[in-house]
């Protein structure tokens, strides 16, 4: 039976800000947490994970195997975690951006992906014209009349 592939309209983007790990044990248990996240990537994804492991290993130039991935989807092997790199070419490989913006709002981060820079640069933009809006408004409150040099 075919894997059903998680929509690119599934993407799961908020406004919301995320708020930074600082309390004590924010991020207990994040190792099997990214277990589950690479499970997730490889059950939803239609290929054969030993497809998906030799494209990381073209990208990252060393081998990723089967059996590694197989590890690095299992909560219950706690020695054996996938790298950061590894995590990066896997979401690379799945396009499953959606994922790691989810772990990445743990820490107070969030991923946008490709031209979406541009939204958010729109977006800094727009606060940029209101501080300055207002800006001009309290100056105009003010007005003084220049007077230097003036002949009578």
């Amino acid at each position: 039976m075919a894997k059903t592939r998680a929509s690119v309209d599934q993407f799961a983007f908020t406004f919301e800000a995320p708020q930074p790990a600082t309390l004590p044990a924010s991020l207990a248990g994040v190792d099997a947490r990214v277990a589950r996240t690479v499970a997730e990537a490889l059950k939803y994804d239609e290929r054969d994970r030993a497809v998906i492991a030799a494209e990381m290993s073209v990208l990252l130039s060393d081998e990723v195997t089967l059996n590694m991935l197989n590890g690095y989807a299992s909560p219950a092997r706690a020695d054996h975690n996938i790298s950061f790199s590894r995590m990066l070419a896997l979401i690379a490989v799945t396009s499953r951006f959606d994922l790691l913006d989810r772990e990445l709002r743990e820490i107070g981060a969030a991923v946008l992906v490709g031209e979406e820079i541009h939204t958010a640069e729109i977006g800094h933009i727009d606060s940029e014209i209101e501080k300055l809006m207002r800006r001009r408004k309290d100056l105009k409150r003010i007005n003084p009349t220049i007077m230097r040099n003036r002949r009578k």
